[in-house]
């Protein structure tokens, strides 16, 4: 089970990435001027479109690298990662926080990271992990 602090944490440590909060008090962690993660609270279409199935807890919605990688998340944990019909066409999942674990959760963070970061940022960041 993991939390916002969780979040931050792993987010905030990757090179050039901040936290931001909006207007709405929802945080979103960014690299330059591209969000990767960010705090997505069910609104009522998406209440609607998912009926009984909606999950209750916190959020997070996160960017990944294409629809086929969205698509295999989806089907790997269905009990962790969602989507809802506001995503349809975007490469994005939303996440049940309080049910992936801290590995899956930074493997997620990361990966959307790199898929948003400046390749030069992204290839030195790589280059150092070797």
């Amino acid at each position: 089970m993991c939390s916002w602090d969780d979040v931050s944490r792993i987010a905030t440590a990757l090179p050039e990435a901040s936290e931001q909060t909006g207007r709405d008090g929802l945080r979103s962690w960014r690299v330059r001027d591209k969000s990767f993660v960010w705090e997505r609270p069910l609104r009522k279409a998406d209440l609607a479109a998912l009926g009984d199935a909606a999950p209750d807890g916190p959020i997070l919605g996160a960017w990944v690298a294409d629809l086929g990688a969205k698509e295999a998340i989806l089907a790997d944990d269905p009990e962790v990662f969602f989507t809802t019909p506001h995503f349809d066409g975007y490469p994005a999942v939303l996440v049940r926080l309080d049910r992936i674990d801290e590995p899956e959760l930074t493997e997620l963070v990361v990966e959307a990271w790199l898929d948003r970061a400046p390749k030069k940022v992204a290839q030195a960041y790589l280059d150092d992990a070797r």
